[in-house]
């Protein structure tokens, strides 16, 4: 008989399953559901209700074969045990609501790829359940994925979609990265240019940005802050937090474009700007001006009100100094504020929206550049750019989320093959991904606890639509979940066969929620781009 753990994802700490009758869920299972589990209890019965027709009607909590849900303070946070039993039924414990939300992950898992469809394929109900216990934590706090909806837009069901996906492999944080050159994605109500200009641009660089082709139609969308709180209340129903990235004081051009005044007048004819319709690093940056502040703190404040998460992400990176060393008024601004040159400039736009989101309860995070010209101790960094800026800022003090682009840039090509469709960067295949290691080993224990965790990154520049994302996205992602959630060896000693032999069956979940994955044959016919240039294989990756 196969083994009850053989084919779960992301890898749960323990299971025991004894030699005793498991159990099969029908028309006269009975749903208990105690206080602080009522998130899981709605789940379960949508999704069961819409893959099986189970309706789960409440019952009391020693109703035989019952389905229970309940909080317990002695398992850890996220943690939860899944028990399965002939007689007592299929007990959920969490040590929070967010336990046993995973839990009814792992219980959806065991119920087979039909439980991840949206209506009953087969009129037989879901398959017997195995007696089994199934102890399971998870290893690191931030689990994130990061989606970059401003080179590309998705639409809010799209985004909605990826929720879901990131709760069936228990990843927690959704970084959204809402503006940048190419496109203004969130509605800001004193700002109405934002979207009105910012959010579409007239044609879009088709490949890499060395490519000759162009998509010669405007591209563009935006959410309206009603999209917004139904994002991150679908999101919170899933247990996921959502933490919005607003670009400053580089990636900023789309803004410009929308407020001419917000860009370096002295030196360029900002009125003349239009979003971007290329990719890599604009030149086109945010004038250091205390109107500029002025206008990003009202974004901000809109902003606050529509996410709850205790993050907010800055960005900060990739900000050319160009346009500061020409503008007198920019240098007049470093000489008043004695800060050196232009890195200092840079440094004090950042510690300015530190100290402005820490006097309003929340905390910013920025990519890895934000450590130039230091912090102040409640920042946190997304060390992007390998290692050195995690080790660093752990050293210092800071909260870390690993999400090197060397190995969690999930745009980079996934092999090394002429098939692989605009490729992009490193490649890194799924075997990588698998033994990517969060954690630095040269962190002591005690700089270790600043890691929070790590995020795997999908920016979209080569990403024209939904297919495209997920072939980039997955199998990887869900590697990528199982190193944030589960307790693995050392990277050379992780069991990839082992791994692979899961995801055999896990594709045929991703079959049933429709991901169109890149099989592990390598592409379909209709994955490959033909004739679309992507970076060239030197292993050098591309600037965003």
């Amino acid at each position: 008989m196969t083994s009850p753990t053989a084919h779960l994802i992301p890898a749960p700490r323990s299971v025991e399953a004894p030699s005793a009758d498991g159990l099969t869920l029908d028309a006269a299972t009975t749903l208990w559901a105690g206080p602080g589990t009522g998130t899981t209890e709605r789940w379960l019965r949508a999704t069961l209700g819409a893959a099986f027709a189970l309706t789960l009607p409440p019952g009391p909590a020693d109703t035989p074969g019952a389905v229970r849900l309940l909080i317990d303070d002695a398992l850890p946070a996220e943690g939860y045990r899944l028990t399965v039993h002939a007689l007592d039924g299929v007990e959920i414990r969490g040590g929070d609501p967010a336990g046993v939300f995973w839990g009814a992950q792992t219980l959806r898992q065991l119920l087979g790829p039909h439980a991840f469809r949206r209506a009953p394929v087969t009129g037989d109900g879901p398959p017997p359940l195995p007696a089994l216990t199934v102890e399971d934590a998870p290893r690191l706090r931030w689990r994130g994925l990061m989606l970059d909806v401003a080179r590309h837009f998705t639409p809010k069901d799209g985004v909605l979609r990826y929720l879901d996906l990131m709760a069936a492999h228990k990843l927690n944080v959704f970084h959204f990265h809402l503006t940048d050159d190419q496109g203004w994605r969130v509605e800001i109500e004193r700002y109405p240019e934002l979207t009105a200009t910012g959010s579409w641009r007239s044609r879009t660089k088709f490949g890499h940005r060395a490519s000759p082709l162009w998509e010669e139609k405007p591209h563009g969308g935006f959410y309206t802050q009603d999209d917004i709180r139904e994002i991150v209340a679908y999101a919170a129903e899933r247990h996921i937090a959502v933490v919005p990235e607003i670009d400053v004081p580089g990636h900023s051009q789309a803004a410009i474009a929308a407020y001419p005044e917000l860009g370096n007048t002295d030196v360029i004819d900002t009125a003349s700007l239009a979003v971007w319709d290329s990719w890599g690093i604009s030149s086109n940056v945010l004038a250091p001006t205390d109107n500029t502040l002025r206008f990003y703190e009202g974004v901000f404040e809109e902003l606050l009100g529509l996410f709850p998460s205790e993050f907010v992400h800055i960005g900060g990176d990739e900000c050319p100094k160009d346009q500061w060393k020409r503008s007198p008024a920019a240098q007049a601004r470093i000489a008043e504020l004695g800060v050196g040159d232009e890195n200092g400039l840079q440094s004090w736009f950042v510690r300015h929206f530190d100290t402005w989101l820490a006097a309003r309860g929340r905390r910013l995070i920025g990519w890895d550049e934000i450590l130039e010209g230091g912090l102040a101790p409640g920042a946190a960094v997304s060390s992007w750019r390998g290692y050195a800026g995690g080790i660093a800022a752990a050293r210092a003090g800071h909260d870390v989320v690993m999400c090197p682009e060397q190995h969690v840039y999930l745009d980079h090509r996934q092999d090394a093959g002429a098939d692989e469709p605009v490729p992009i960067g490193y490649v890194r295949t799924l075997e990588d991904v698998y033994r990517f290691e969060p954690v630095p080993p040269q962190l002591t224990p005690e700089e270790a606890r600043h890691v929070l965790g790590t995020q795997a990154n999908l920016w979209t520049e080569v990403m024209e639509n939904p297919a495209r994302v997920d072939y980039q996205a997955f199998p990887r992602l869900a590697a990528f979940a199982e190193v944030a959630w589960s307790t693995l060896p050392e990277p050379a000693d992780r069991d990839f066969a082992g791994f692979e032999g899961r995801m055999a069956a896990h594709y045929r979940r991703l079959d049933a929620l429709g991901v169109g994955y890149r099989p592990p044959t390598g592409p379909t016919p209709w994955q490959r781009r033909p004739g679309v240039l992507g970076r060239p294989i030197d292993g050098t990756p591309p600037n965003r």
